[in-house]
């Protein structure tokens, strides 16, 4: 299928009070079919997000949405696109990074950017230089290729958020 071969990262999910920037990597297979941020069903993303902030768990995409900026969460990627074989960070080619600079300045709240896995970390420390204004996160990845981590060795790493917010 052409649009796993040569994904583009989804517009951020952000709003004028959110103080945690979300950064994965790039849009999977199943999230490029879906059109959504996290939607392979095996992703644990959302399930950690909505247990983190005491909300009801939903798979209804627009109030998953609503729940993150509600608890002051941005969710995008460090990059904006690439070449890929199927999902995994490993098969990325021909990156081309997000511009984060004017989305900084757009966004003054944010202040901690989460990594979702140490690929996202990787290009976003290659294509930015850290800034002593931000706190960095590097979280173990939410997704199902990251089986050796356990759901509550994830959840306990990513409760980290909770105190950023």
């Amino acid at each position: 299928m052409a649009y796993t071969d040569t994904p583009n990262s989804f517009p951020p999910i952000v709003s004028a009070h959110s103080k945690v920037l979300i950064l994965g990597t790039m849009p999977g297979a199943d999230s490029l079919i879906k059109r959504q941020y996290y939607g392979h069903k095996y992703n644990v993303f959302w399930k950690i997000i909505f247990e983190l902030f005491q909300g009801q768990f939903t798979e209804n995409y627009t109030n998953r949405v609503e729940f993150a900026l509600k608890n002051k969460l941005a969710i995008w990627d460090s990059l904006q696109f690439c070449e890929r074989k199927g999902s995994l960070d490993a098969a990325i080619k021909n990156e081309i990074p997000n511009t984060f600079t004017l989305f900084f300045n757009q966004y003054p709240k944010i202040k901690t950017l989460a990594f979702n896995g140490q690929k996202a970390f990787a290009y976003f420390k290659k294509y930015n230089a850290l800034s002593p204004n931000f706190t960095y996160l590097q979280l173990p990845s939410t997704s199902p290729a990251n089986a050796a981590t356990k759901y509550p060795q994830k959840l306990e790493k990513w409760a980290q958020i909770v105190s950023f917010v």
